[in-house]
């Protein structure tokens, strides 16, 4: 192996940049790969029409602490994102806001000031976290969130306004399909962490722009490659190294860290045979779809919050873009999941989706452009018990990164960036190198 190791990275969304980022600090030289012009993997901008919008609307948290921490390191400002208090509104039906109150305070205010929900509605709640709390937020057996949420007499209107509609958002996966061990862990790290930890973090640029642009051009100024409109077709082992078919240069690499979609990495690693069981437990993985409606109005749309919650129709959640600097009557709404919305055509779908937010908001200005963008495979289906592979591999010097790698995490961007420092550490390690001012991850 060479004194300064060769790392390739395939793949350039937000797993492959985070690896990437995380080698260049620890003296490796990289060479990213991504298949598409356009940077971001599964979280990118797509151009339509004259119009930028992201594949799908996604909102970050303030416990996403790797992905803050990989933002600063690239030099993204703070101010990119829309920075605001945990706040639950569902117009004319429910409104829990947090408190501007350490924790737990800010929920426990928030919780008893909310509209729209009842004495019995706030004890099933109140009940539901201590239950947890009191079991260290571990879940035996793990089983689906709907049994979690019987067992612990949650309230149907508990259910419908908050946590079904939080379980599906974070683990894109229906209630009674859902591991409900997971979505104690995103309680965990949010409704029952510090107060900042809840807070919800909206981007006002589009996803390439948010990290993958920036971290671009982070590696480029100290001497990196990232190399885009170039698929890498498969990765081909060569005594203790790789070499890629697909690279126009044929280098020679150490490691090759695969961070593409689960989906596209059985033919990368068809000429690795020991990778045979791993491809395996991939291939295994169910995928959910989710879908994100752009809707274009002629002249501003009056939202109540930037992020709303609807309920009872296709919808699930509609946010107010231009309340995060985005043109004025630009409206996104994203329906998570397998569900009625599939049995539907597009235009049908846009129809009703525009009479749910009429119902909500009241007359809207006509509608100029719409564009609904449907990712079939956005995420894993995170069921009880589901078996993920890990970054490191049965061969040397090939790892894994993406959502859906094994972690406490449902496939989020966090996860995303978490797995990618995880699989560059790992090679950092191997090579006897460590990474600048590294912080420790949990």
């Amino acid at each position: 192996m060479s004194l300064t190791p060769q790392v390739a990275v395939v793949g350039g969304g937000y797993a492959g940049f985070a690896a990437a980022v995380t080698l260049a600090r620890g003296g490796a030289r990289v060479t990213l790969f991504e298949a598409s012009r356009t940077l971001g993997g599964r979280a990118r901008v797509v151009e339509k029409d004259g119009y930028r919008v992201d594949n799908g609307q996604h909102i970050l948290l303030g416990a996403y602490a790797e992905t803050l921490r990989m933002l600063r390191l690239v030099g993204v400002k703070p101010s990119v994102l829309e920075t605001r208090r945990l706040a639950l509104v569902y117009p004319g039906l429910c409104e829990l806001r947090a408190a501007p109150l350490p924790a737990p305070l800010h929920l426990a205010l928030g919780l008893l000031t909310a509209r729209g929900l009842g004495l019995a509605d706030k004890l099933a709640m109140a009940r539901l976290m201590r239950v947890l709390k009191s079991r260290k937020f571990v879940v035996e057996p793990d089983r689906p969130v709907s049994s979690l949420l019987a067992e612990t007499r949650q309230t149907s209107t508990l259910n419908r306004l908050i946590w079904e509609p939080l379980c599906v958002a974070a683990l894109n996966t229906p209630v009674d399909q859902a591991s409900a061990q997971v979505f104690a862990n995103v309680l965990r790290d949010s409704l029952a962490a510090s107060a900042s930890a809840s807070d919800l973090l909206l981007p006002k640029v589009d996803l390439s722009e948010l990290f993958p642009v920036p971290a671009s051009r982070w590696l480029a100024m100290r001497g990196h490659t990232v190399r885009t409109a170039e698929p890498i077709k498969t990765i081909q082992p060569e005594g203790e190294y790789f070499r890629l078919d697909g690279d126009p240069w044929s280098t020679r690499y150490d490691h090759v860290v695969v961070a593409t979609a689960p989906y596209h990495v059985a033919a990368l690693v068809e000429p690795l045979p020991a990778l045979a069981p791993v491809v395996a437990q991939i291939d295994a993985l169910r995928h959910e779809p989710i879908v994100t409606a752009w809707l274009a109005f002629d002249g501003p749309v009056n939202f109540p919050e930037p992020m709303i919650g609807m309920s009872g129709g296709y919808g699930q959640w509609a946010f107010d873009r231009a309340a995060l600097g985005g043109p004025e009557g630009m409206v996104s709404v994203v329906i998570s999941a397998s569900g009625a919305h599939q049995e539907i055509g597009k235009e049908a779908l846009e129809i009703a989706l525009l009479q749910e937010l009429q119902a909500i908001l009241g007359p809207l200005p006509a509608l100029k452009w719409a564009q609904v963008i449907t990712e079939k495979r956005a995420t894993f289906a995170c069921t009880p018990g589901i078996e993920r592979p890990r970054c490191a591999t049965p061969h040397p010097g090939l790892w894994l990164a993406g959502d859906y790698v094994a972690s406490e995490y449902p496939a989020t961007i966090e996860a995303a960036v978490h797995s990618g420092v995880i699989a560059a550490r790992s090679i950092l390690k191997r090579c006897g190198l460590r990474e600048q001012n590294l912080l420790s991850v949990p």
